[in-house]
């Protein structure tokens, strides 16, 4: 396929292109739903001939686009040009089950036919029937039957057996479609009962009263399907996934009435059901046409339903229409293999390895554990040492491959002669040491566990090897005596001294060594508060001694701006949004307790305990650069929240809004800023290293801080001291009394209910 739209049809209106080179700019995306809609609109006003080659174009693009399809064979209709009609017809008749494409295909009959006499009467009329078993389920098909009933009392009939032919007929086309839930539905009862009334009353009222209940029934079920089709965009072109909001409702939408369909809401036989149902797929595949979430689901509801060829049918044009995707090779190779099929299953691992140049090396994987299921273990082996040999071979073929001779041959001989094979190859990769030392305790073989250990390491690169002194660790731990657990920890110390600056913090023995020697799975050797308050320290210990980037701002501000350690001037930082790592994150489930096998800071919320990512896409760093870029008085608040047991709010947004806000202007009045207690989070003042004040105290730095913010006009507002309100301070300061009363000896945060001392410059604390 070529790259673009324009490409492919450039030689046959070149002429044309060179008048609009910017549309050729704009069609570099294949997919571009905005660049299709204008060629189509542009084909309208070219000659047929100058056309068809835009049209080949779109619509092997968008192969389930109805519109241009209907566009297509218009085209050809308006010349008279029967024939290429009638092939564009059949290409796209099948695949495209949309009302207005198949009436257009009636007026084409009826244009060739109606001149035709009694034959292409009886042409005509088959070719409604052809229409109606397709589309005659559709909600918007009430014209069509409106117009079928109309073509039919126009008939003429000759003789008195062919009269009561065209009656019948009549009748029955009628009651297949008072049954149908459509937008029509109630017109067409309506007439049915002029129809019945006119033929005769006595029959009528039996006939009308044996399908009252069922129109009934039709017309209660299209009140709930409208709800579910309104919501869809039926000029939605089909292109592949991008996650877009308009994307994700349409499949939403999709699903609802796929699920409502599915429910059998009208209670009718199940034939019928499963064509309405089938129906229901079929246009939505036009629109989700690169969803293969859709086609797998086609597929099984087929295999559920007993019809195992359709769902094989379903998976081959999914494939057709998803060549790429490994999942729907998988699941129809799976389907294939549950009902017997062992050949064809094969031959679709076959077609995913291709020439095996491309192949991945997952498929290498599935198709030996294919070959060992279905032809046993010498073709199994056979394959894989021809696997071996492929550039796209990784060590992941090799654990594949040994685990299944150890855990379905019982030949843990064989097993470690191939991860003996590839340590040759794959020395380097940490994955395939821990992999083939998870093997080695297995066999309990603790000896050549320490040898494996001992060559990786010294072939790995430090900050490769963190993963492997890990393991070394606690295989030591179980294997091992204590002389040689604390060689081993006192070695993996060393060895990681030297990717940080720290070396020397790092080679000091720590509670925390303690901690990890003798902890065992979710048993820890202390309390919850005892892992809480070491995790703490732990933080602490590695940002004690960071210093503060930017230290100096641009406008001078000095040293009094950085009074908190690890927290910079705001203005430096203004607009730098530090954003969390989500690969790290985990589904909330109400059920889930935070236990003590994943400690974190009290206070802050558990999305923010875990590194982040920058936003210029840099990458993990720790907590403390989440606090740097907060003002102190939003950081005491951060610090002071509850643990939250449930999801976490956006983070991204919350931050950006009160870092980047802009508070109403005060007047120059000082702020003292305020310092927290130490508690259950550490406080602003334990970070820095400086001491609480109590109130009356004079702040160090306070009039030379409030001087330079006098003088610096680039200080922004929320490091400004709040207006003088007299009633804001009356109610602040009632607040403050009434806490005192009920809470003994607490501290009044400045960040909180103690704004009014605020105003005084002094901080406002009761004790008990």
């Amino acid at each position: 396929m070529s790259n673009g739209i324009t490409e492919s049809i450039s030689t046959s209106r070149s002429g044309w292109l060179k008048d609009n080179e910017i549309q050729d700019n704009s069609m570099s995306d294949k997919y571009s739903v905005e660049a299709a809609e204008a060629l189509a609109n542009e084909a309208l006003q070219l000659p047929i001939s100058e056309a068809v080659p835009i049209y080949e174009q779109l619509l092997t693009t968008f192969p389930t686009a109805a519109k241009f399809w209907k566009q297509f064979v218009e085209a050809h209709m308006a010349v008279n040009n029967d024939e290429a009609s009638r092939q564009v017809f059949s290409r796209c008749l099948l695949n495209c089950l949309q009302v207005p494409l198949w009436r257009c295909y009636i007026r084409f009959i009826r244009k060739v036919n109606d001149k035709r006499g009694i034959d292409g009467q009886e042409e005509t009329k088959k070719a409604y029937d052809f229409m109606l078993n397709y589309v005659g389920a559709d909600i918007a098909s009430g014209p069509v039957w409106l117009e079928y009933l109309a073509y039919l009392k126009s008939l003429p009939a000759q003789t008195t057996l062919e009269e009561s032919q065209r009656m019948t007929l009549i009748r029955k086309t009628y009651q297949r479609a008072i049954v149908l839930p459509t937008h029509h539905i109630e017109q067409l009862w309506r007439d049915y009962e002029s129809f019945e009334n006119s033929v005769s009353r006595a029959l009528a009222k039996g006939l009308l009263s044996e399908y009252q209940p069922k129109y009934n029934s039709a017309k209660a079920v299209y009140r709930e399907r409208k709800k579910y089709v309104d919501a869809i965009d039926w000029n939605m072109l089909a292109v592949p996934p991008s996650g877009s909001p308009k994307e994700e409702m349409q499949w939403m939408a999709w699903n609802k009435l796929l699920s409502f369909e599915k429910g059998n809401p009208q209670r009718i036989d199940n034939t019928s059901a499963n064509k309405r149902i089938a129906f229901a797929f079929e246009q939505c595949l036009m629109y989700l046409y690169h969803y293969p979430d859709i086609w797998y689901d086609y597929a099984q509801w087929h295999a559920k339903g007993g019809s195992k060829d359709s769902a094989v049918k379903v998976f081959q044009r999914a494939l057709k229409a998803l060549p790429d995707s490994e999942m729907l090779m998988y699941a129809y190779a799976e389907l294939e293999e549950c009902h017997g099929a062992i050949q064809a299953a094969k031959k679709v691992y076959e077609l995913l390895l291709g020439d095996g140049l491309n192949a991945t090396a997952l498929s290498h994987i599935q198709f030996i554990r294919f070959l060992r299921r279905t032809e046993g273990v010498e073709a199994a082996r056979k394959y894989f040492l021809e696997a071996r040999k492929s550039p796209s071979c990784s060590y992941h073929v090799y654990v594949a491959y040994a685990m299944m001779a150890f855990c379905l041959d019982k030949d843990s001989k064989v097993a470690h002669n191939i991860f003996e094979a590839g340590l040759k190859r794959f020395m380097h990769e940490p994955g395939y040491i821990l992999e083939y030392a998870d093997f080695l305790c297995r066999l309990n073989d603790d000896r050549n566990i320490r040898a494996l250990f001992e060559r990786a390491l010294s072939s790995l690169p430090p900050d490769e090897s963190v993963e492997v002194w890990k393991r070394f660790s606690q295989f030591e731990q179980t294997y091992g005596d204590l002389a040689s657990m604390l060689k081993v920890e006192q070695r993996r110390k060393e060895a990681l001294s030297r990717m940080g600056e720290d070396g020397e913090s790092v080679l000091e023995s720590s509670l925390q060594d303690v901690l990890s020697r003798y902890s065992f799975m979710d048993l820890w050797p202390c309390s919850a508060k005892d892992l809480d308050h070491l995790t703490r320290q732990e933080w602490l210990s590695k940002n004690i001694n960071k210093k503060i980037e930017n230290a100096v701002p641009p406008n001078g501000a000095g040293s009094s701006d950085r009074s908190i350690s690890g927290i910079p001037n705001v203005s430096n930082n203004f607009g730098r949004i530090v954003y969390p790592d989500t690969s790290r994150m985990v589904i909330y489930g109400p059920t889930q307790r935070p236990g003590p096998a994943a400690p974190m800071l009290p206070g802050v919320p558990s999305t923010l305990s875990f590194g982040n990512t920058l936003s210029n896409g840099g990458a993990s760093s720790s907590l403390n650069d989440i606090m740097k870029v907060l003002p102190p008085a939003l950081f005491n608040f951060a610090a002071n929240l509850p643990a939250v047991d449930g999801p976490s709010p956006d983070v991204e947004f919350v931050i950006s809004v009160c870092v980047q806000s802009n508070l109403t202007s005060a007047t120059a009045v000082s702020v003292a800023r305020p310092q927290l207690q130490a508690g259950s989070a550490p406080s602003t003042s334990s970070i820095s290293g400086s001491n609480n004040y109590k109130q009356g105290d004079r702040l160090p730095g306070k009039r030379k801080n409030s001087e330079r913010q006098e003088n610096d006009d680039t200080t922004t507002t929320q490091s400004q001291p709040l207006p003088r309100d007299a009633f804001k301070i009356r109610q602040l300061q009632k607040a403050r009394v009434t806490s005192s009363r009920g809470g003994g000896g607490s501290v009044s945060y400045g960040g909180s209910a103690s704004y009014g001392s605020g105003f005084s410059g002094d901080l406002s604390a009761s004790s008990g």
